[in-house]
C-alpha cells in the first residue's frame, strides 16, 4: 500500500516557464512496505564486525592448531637409539599393543621425524601408551 504526497513545485523540462505550476505526486511507502525496505548498515558497524568474526575465526584456528600439534598426555619415556636399531624395531619393543607401522608413526610424530631414518646415539621420546 502507498499513500500519495503532493508537493507544488515546477518541473523545468516539463513546462514552459509561463503555465501554471502543477501539483507532482510522489508515492511514499507506508505500513508494510516501510518495513520491507532493507535498511542500509553503517560502513563503521560492518567493518567492526568484519574484524570481529575474523579475529574469533583466527583464535579459533590457532587453538585448534596448538591442540592438534601438542603430544599425548601422559608419560614419556626418552631412549637412545644404539648401532643397529630400526624405528620399526623400537616401535615393537617399546609400542606392543600397537601395530608397528602405527607405533611407528607416533614416534615420529612424538619426535617430529620426516622419514624413518635414525641414526646410532639419536634420543627419541617414546610416546604413552
Amino acid at each position: 500500500m502507498s499513500a500519495a504526497l503532493a508537493w507544488h513545485g515546477t518541473s523545468p523540462a516539463a513546462e514552459p516557464a509561463c503555465a501554471p505550476a502543477r501539483p507532482q505526486l510522489r508515492l511514499v511507502p507506508t505500513g508494510a512496505d516501510v518495513a520491507a525496505t532493507p535498511r542500509r548498515v553503517a560502513r563503521r558497524v560492518r567493518l567492526a564486525l568484519t574484524l570481529t568474526v575474523a579475529a574469533a575465526l583466527a583464535i579459533t584456528a590457532l587453538i585448534l592448531a596448538q591442540a592438534l600439534s601438542a603430544p599425548a598426555a601422559g608419560p614419556t619415556e626418552v631412549l637412545t637409539v644404539e648401532s643397529g636399531q630400526t624405528l620399526s624395531e623400537i616401535a615393537a619393543v617399546k609400542l606392543p599393543e600397537l601395530p608397528v607401522r602405527e607405533g611407528v608413526v607416533a614416534i615420529q610424530r612424538a619426535n617430529h621425524l620426516g622419514t624413518d631414518a635414525i641414526t646410532a646415539g639419536q634420543t627419541l621420546v617414546i610416546p604413552a601408551r
